[in-house]
């Protein structure tokens, strides 16, 4: 069918065969659909939904849109994908562990989007380290290493990425079938053998409720396993921040913080384990999620965690002996100002999105798609729920470049904490598994 056809089918209610969404997709990528047309499809696909035939379909065209990577490793190709939140640094803690336990991780990363941060943007605080290596570069620190994390290519999947600017001006961003194919597209052209995806539910996702986050895991678990890619989605918190620091070279330094046993923070630690675990499972490197937890608490008390993320560095051209010493290479903000709370008491409540935000504001994130990134700002020591601030205990350290910034970020972190009456009861900060 031709395109303005294959809208009305869709427009209608009606099931679009594979080949057809081939063909708009086709189009897409070389210019024959409109961008008026595209902008049609996705909204008829906003309202009208699509099967899980349809999602499978639509995924793998948006695959084959562009280069499709091959590996010949000794070993599994593996990886994990979040749908973002705030003080999310999982990722650069999760490579370099399933390297260390036999895993090849070919990590393909965004940028910040909203008020979420992008691994893309911490690893760029890096000086030196190249994120966007050639392919044949990115294939051999992947064999060398075991992993490397770098941020998306205009190879893999095109289509994916025009599409996606016409939704994100067509209010069709939430369409879960288009969210679906938008995130498998490109893990399936990356080449995987094993997914772990973490959806993130609570105020600082882009999915707030249980039924909405679990409707999202459980279609990219069922269409990722149709379209061939064994996949495992969680389901963890985003009520509160995940790490206690927001901002690029904040998150950095934590992340070295945490593989070399600095610090580890319990919900950290948990959710870092969990999805690591199900990657191990799937590459079949561990039988049990026992004996997956086993080695990969030995890769971290062993060092050889750490030292995976140091030689990565080191090969896409990041300083030496980085792990030793982070904070001889990143860039540090000339301001730390502990911000205290209007009044004394217990934090019952974070509005985790408003958190992000205030990294947004100290130019941490972007507005515009244009905008740089300042990587030293952002915030450390956030307090979480149940916590008690106070004169002894600020809300979190803002770290700006003028007094403007830090005055700013104080209104605004006031205001996203709750200070006062009975917080949440704590709980598993994964909240559901889904697999098919």
């Amino acid at each position: 069918m031709i395109p303005q056809e294959i809208i009305r089918a869709k427009r209608d209610g009606r099931v679009l065969a594979d080949d057809d969404i081939a063909t708009f997709i086709a189009g897409l990528t070389n210019g024959a659909v409109t961008e008026g047309q595209a902008a049609a499809f996705a909204m008829a696909v906003y309202f009208k939904g699509m099967n899980i035939a349809e999602r499978v379909a639509l995924t793998k065209a948006m695959r084959d849109s562009g280069t499709v990577l091959h590996w010949d490793l000794p070993g599994p190709v593996l990886d994990k994908h979040s749908t973002g939140g705030v003080g999310d640094t999982v990722s650069l803690m999760l490579a370099p562990m399933v390297a260390a336990c036999g895993g090849y991780v070919p990590m393909i990363s965004g940028r910040g989007l909203g008020h979420t941060g992008g691994t893309y943007d911490k690893m760029e605080s890096i000086p030196g380290y190249v994120a966007a290596p050639t392919m044949a570069k990115f294939h051999k620190v992947v064999a060398a290493n075991g992993c490397a994390i770098i941020g998306q290519t205009a190879d893999l999947a095109p289509a994916d990425k025009r599409l996606y600017g016409i939704r994100d001006v067509t209010a069709t961003v939430e369409s879960i079938g288009l969210i679906t194919a938008s995130i498998l597209s490109k893990k399936l052209a990356a080449g995987l053998h094993g997914l772990a995806m973490d959806v993130k539910c609570g105020n600082g996702a882009f999915m707030p409720t249980l039924p909405k986050a679990r409707e999202l895991a459980r279609s990219i678990a069922e269409v990722a396993t149709g379209a061939g890619l064994p996949t495992t989605a969680l389901i963890t918190d985003m009520d509160r921040p995940l790490a206690d620091a927001a901002g690029n070279a904040l998150e950095v330094a934590y992340a070295v913080d945490y593989l070399t046993g600095a610090r580890r923070e319990p919900r950290m630690h948990e959710i870092t384990l969990a999805l690591c675990t199900e990657m191990l499972l799937h590459g079949r490197l561990a039988r049990t999620p026992k004996a997956a937890r086993t080695m990969l608490q030995a890769a971290l008390d062993s060092g050889a965690a750490a030292e995976k993320f140091g030689e990565m560095v080191v090969a896409l051209g990041g300083p030496k002996r980085f792990v030793e010493n982070p904070w001889k290479h990143l860039e540090r903000s000339p301001l730390q100002m502990a911000v205290a709370p209007a009044r004394a008491g217990t934090i019952s409540r974070i509005d985790t999105r408003a958190v992000g935000m205030v990294v947004v504001a100290l130019g941490g994130g972007r507005t515009r798609p244009q905008d740089p990134v300042d990587h030293a700002v952002g915030l450390t020591e956030l307090a979480g729920l149940g916590d008690q601030v106070g004169p002894d205990r600020p809300l979190a350290v803002v770290h700006a470049r003028t007094e403007a910034q830090v005055a700013q970020a104080t209104e605004l972190l006031r205001a996203a904490y709750t200070v006062g009456g009975k917080p949440a009861k704590p709980f598993d900060p994964v909240l559901d598994r889904i697999t098919v």
